[in-house]
């Protein structure tokens, strides 16, 4: 199943999430490589947050999607620090989403090429291991 999230869509999320942070004081935003850095500048530019390079103490850590839970664990013991996903494949615990969809779903995000995504999904399924 594929969906398509729209340019639109995706600036509710920032509203969502900005709305959810505005009173809380962050050192810096970090978006994951490569889906979390269309939305860590957005949310920069809402929040007032400068954009780091590397996560630190008291980030907000922004990605696109937790399905597996590789990427975001990673991040996961950094003191002070609070997740951030436009979608999750399970019920989050100790990260935050806007939205939670299912784990055969497959989301275009509008930055992604429309025509090559099977090609991406693929790719993604057979590096994770996810056949």
């Amino acid at each position: 199943m594929v969906s398509y999230f729209s340019w639109n869509e995706f600036d509710k999320s920032v509203e969502h999430i900005a709305n959810k942070c505005k009173l809380l004081e962050f050192s810096g935003i970090y978006g994951v490589p490569r889906g979390g850095l269309c939305l860590a500048v957005a949310l920069s530019h809402k929040l007032k947050i400068n954009l780091i390079s590397e996560p630190i103490k008291n980030s907000l850590i922004v990605d696109d999607v937790y399905e597996t839970g590789i990427t975001l664990n990673t991040f996961k013991d950094i003191e002070g620090a609070m997740f951030f996903v436009l979608f999750s494949k399970i019920k989050p615990t100790w990260w935050n989403t806007v939205n939670i969809s299912e784990k055969r779903e497959w989301i275009v995000f509008p930055w992604e090429n429309t025509i090559n995504y099977q090609k991406d999904r693929n790719e993604y399924i057979k590096k994770r291991g996810l056949n």
